[in-house]
């Protein structure tokens, strides 16, 4: 039988799913932490997350779409700690820097799940919002700009520094750079492209 629920109804339904998909997330971070993308097997997560296997494959249809919820809460993560410590470089340049060594300091806790995230990427394996995600918090740290108020210019400059930072992180991964030499690299790019901005 179908239920009319009031639209009060609806949002105790929504909420309950969006804590379901939060404990999957949950569920699977603390399995990448002590096991990598490896212990990350999506039955064990469906256990861990206390969910029927069936349940975990409606939200995530693959790991990788698990792989790369984890790494959105880096995200949110990185952008809650921007509005409550916000870049205090003066220049715009200093304030992106700033916002994308965070970004590598909170990934590289997890190399593998970085590993795994940057060559989904490259691999376009699935959607992911993570380079416009860096994007736009990119815009909004040095150019104080949302996404819809930026220029196509302002949006193409963010997004290259953007993509010289994935290529940098997946360099790092190999074991072809530092964090200091990453850092230089990146504080160069953004000079040229973010004061442009």
């Amino acid at each position: 039988m179908e239920s009319h629920s009031t639209s009060g109804g609806h949002s105790v339904r929504t909420r309950s799913q969006h804590q379901r998909r939060k404990r999957i997330v949950q569920a699977a971070a603390a399995l990448a932490s002590r096991g990598g993308v490896e212990a990350m097997q999506m039955r064990t997560v469906a256990e861990r997350a206390g969910v029927a296997l069936g349940t975990l494959y409606r939200y995530f249809p693959s790991k990788m779409d698990l792989v790369v919820a984890v790494v959105g809460e880096e995200i949110d993560l990185l952008e809650s700690s921007i509005q409550r410590r916000p870049p205090s470089a003066s220049t715009p340049a200093g304030r992106a820097v700033d916002v994308l060594m965070r970004a590598t300091r909170g990934l590289m806790r997890e190399p593998e799940l970085a590993d795994a995230l940057i060559r989904s990427l490259i691999m376009a394996e699935v959607e992911t919002p993570f380079g416009d995600r860096m994007t736009g918090l990119l815009l909004r740290v040095s150019a104080d700009l949302t996404r819809e108020r930026a220029s196509e210019v302002q949006l193409d400059l963010a997004g290259s520094l953007s993509s010289v930072w994935v290529q940098e992180l997946l360099e790092m991964l190999r074991g072809r750079r530092t964090y200091e030499q990453i850092q230089r690299r990146i504080e160069i790019a953004a000079a040229r492209l973010v004061n442009d901005l």
